[in-house]
């Protein structure tokens, strides 16, 4: 199964949350395709930094567990669309967050989260 591992759900996994267990047995199922988004490598990193991680470990945990997959214009410009639609109906709805739903529908891939502004959508396996 293809896979799209949001900021949220990786966090969880480096905490080792009962959350993150649940993502853990995602990710580390030789199964599943794992993917992310090069833009949530930035809000992982923020928040690595804010909590005190070990920065290094959780990057190399992510590049080494899931293929990162970029943009470009054209995804950039879906993905405001998509952020302006989403605004409509969730006034806090993060524009990465419409990356994510973007591109994993690019490549037909659930996205795997708890982050509550996801519950509910088709496209999600809900962890949280």
């Amino acid at each position: 199964m293809k896979v799209f591992i949001d900021s949220w759900a990786w966090i969880e996994y480096f905490v080792g949350s009962k959350y993150g267990e649940r993502v853990a047995s995602i990710i580390e199922n030789n199964e599943n395709e794992i993917y992310t988004c090069v833009l949530n490598i930035s809000e992982i990193t923020s928040k690595i930094k804010r909590e005190g991680f070990d920065f290094e470990k959780c990057y190399k945990l992510v590049l080494s567990h899931s293929k990162i997959v970029n943009v470009n214009l054209e995804i950039c410009k879906e993905s405001g669309f998509v952020h302006a639609e989403m605004k409509k109906k969730i006034r806090d709805f993060g524009l990465i967050d419409s990356f994510n739903l973007v591109l994993s529908k690019k490549i037909n891939a659930k996205i795997v989260t708890g982050d509550p502004h996801f519950k509910g959508m088709k496209e999600v396996i809900f962890v949280g």
